[in-house]
């Protein structure tokens, strides 16, 4: 099998969900540091692998993997162990559906390239953006902490995606001074994920380039 490379910057949290999601899974990879803030995204080399010149881009089997959703179900199918989106085809909605509620609701209007558009375009002072982004997390996690289980993981005993989509949103609300105290399966089920290393291993302080 050849080497599995992860374009990773390490303060996305789309790269964040695919890190945990390789923990989890125990698949070894390297990773190769790339930049959203110096344009590295926007290089022809790199755009001829990830035409959106976004990452996460997981370089596996002689393929150009993009969007966390779809690295991770790939892994998911390649790796069964654990599993991370259930067979079931209700269950599996009801998760693809929580997952969504961060994936794509909240992350793609808070991004990084939404916010430089804020402010560089529309003008918008610091206080404005930040007022935003917790506008948005506040609305979306109105509704999953009204899908979130009261015990255990959104996975049940064990982690699942939804779950893996919760802890990097947790981790920049918490960085954009969102209040929490109204989610508190949320943030239950947060800590419980962080109990574990291979939600800590993934964590951006961990993955921080020196």
């Amino acid at each position: 099998m050849s080497e599995i490379i992860l374009f990773d910057y390490w303060r996305s949290s789309a790269c964040y969900r695919v890190r945990i999601a390789l923990n989890l899974k125990g698949i070894a990879y390297q990773v190769a540091p790339t930049s959203l803030l110096d344009d590295s995204t926007k290089r022809p080399d790199y755009i001829a692998h990830n035409p959106q010149g976004f990452v996460p881009t997981l370089q596996i089997d002689g393929h150009d993997l993009t969007q966390s959703l779809g690295i991770i179900d790939f892994l998911d199918a390649k790796y069964p162990d654990p599993p991370l989106i259930p067979s079931d085809p209700l269950e599996r909605s009801k998760t693809l559906a929580q997952a969504m509620v961060v994936a794509a609701d909240i992350h793609p209007v808070n991004n990084l390239r939404i916010l430089k558009y804020l402010k560089n375009e529309m003008g918008q002072d610091q206080e404005a953006i930040d007022n935003w982004y917790r506008h948005w997390v506040n609305e979306g996690f109105k509704a999953l902490e009204a899908m979130a289980p009261d015990s255990g993981f959104f996975g049940g005993d064990a982690p699942n995606l939804a779950d893996i989509c919760l802890v990097p949103q947790i981790y920049n609300g918490r960085r954009f001074e969102t209040d929490l105290t109204t989610f508190p399966k949320l943030v239950r089920i947060d800590a419980a994920c962080n109990e574990l290393a291979a939600f800590r291993d993934a964590a951006p302080e961990q993955v921080k380039p020196a």
